[in-house]
């Protein structure tokens, strides 16, 4: 009996090991097309199998022999009799999901499987100076970090960012990618990305800071010229007034 169990086993594994262990998630930018090849040789019998390549294990995009694309993806999906690969064109949010490759015949056996995730171009976020502070000659600038109906804010030296408070983001928006706020090459960098695209904005820490000392120096002249301007004013009146009483 166990000699019998051996092979079996072996074949199940082989057969196991023929197909594609997991789906491969492919993130693909909206509007633009992607291709899915098949992972694994694949030799169809003539007269016998039969490939289809199937979104969520319910709808036909396509299949071959005879080359037929069903009515739903016609225009949107193009297939390769050269290599059995699936060409998804202008994708959008509602194209994600699971697509399989499956040849059926005598048997069913999947070829391929890809879990398709389509992702909208982020938005450019906004990054604004909220308070300059210096403490024992270092200076610290809070800053807020605003993209896509979500905000952050940090607080940030020369070196290093630390958030301050949690990420905030509207209810509907628990999707929306998140951001990120740290300091490279001199400049605090508020980044907003996901897998598919980036984008960023800049303000130079140094610049910040001296902008802050410049606007505390004006503060100060501007404080002393009013105070030397009333003191004067006050004396020049007080000598008017004795030399009309003379």
């Amino acid at each position: 009996m166990a000699t019998l169990c051996f092979p079996i086993a072996i074949l199940l594994t082989l057969l196991h090991q023929a197909e594609p262990s997991a789906e491969t998630s492919v993130f693909v930018l909206k509007g633009q097309d992607v291709r899915l090849n098949v992972q694994t040789n694949v030799q169809l019998k003539e007269d016998v199998d039969v490939l289809f390549w199937k979104f969520n294990r319910l709808d036909n995009v396509v299949k071959y022999p005879p080359n037929v694309t069903f009515k739903r993806y016609r225009g949107r999906a193009e297939f390769s009799e050269r290599d059995f690969s699936l060409l998804l064109k202008n994708l959008q949010e509602e194209d994600s999901g699971l697509y399989d490759a499956v040849v059926s015949g005598n048997n069913d056996r999947n070829v391929a499987t890809y879990l398709i995730k389509v992702q909208e171009r982020v938005e450019p976020p906004v990054l604004t100076v909220d308070s300059v502070s210096s403490i024992n000659g270092t200076c610290n600038v809070t800053v807020a970090c605003r993209g896509q109906n979500t905000s952050v804010n940090s607080s940030c030296n020369s070196s290093t960012c630390s958030q301050v408070g949690g990420e905030r983001r509207r209810a509907e928006t628990t999707t929306v990618p998140p951001l990120s706020v740290y300091v490279a090459g001199g400049s605090i960098i508020c980044n907003h990305s996901n897998q598919v695209s980036w984008a960023k904005d800049t303000k130079e820490f140094k610049t910040i800071c001296l902008e802050k000392d410049l606007y505390k120096h004006r503060a100060h002249t501007h404080t002393h010229t009013h105070t030397h301007t009333h003191d004067y004013t006050h004396t020049h009146t007080t000598h008017t007034r004795y030399t009309h009483t003379t």
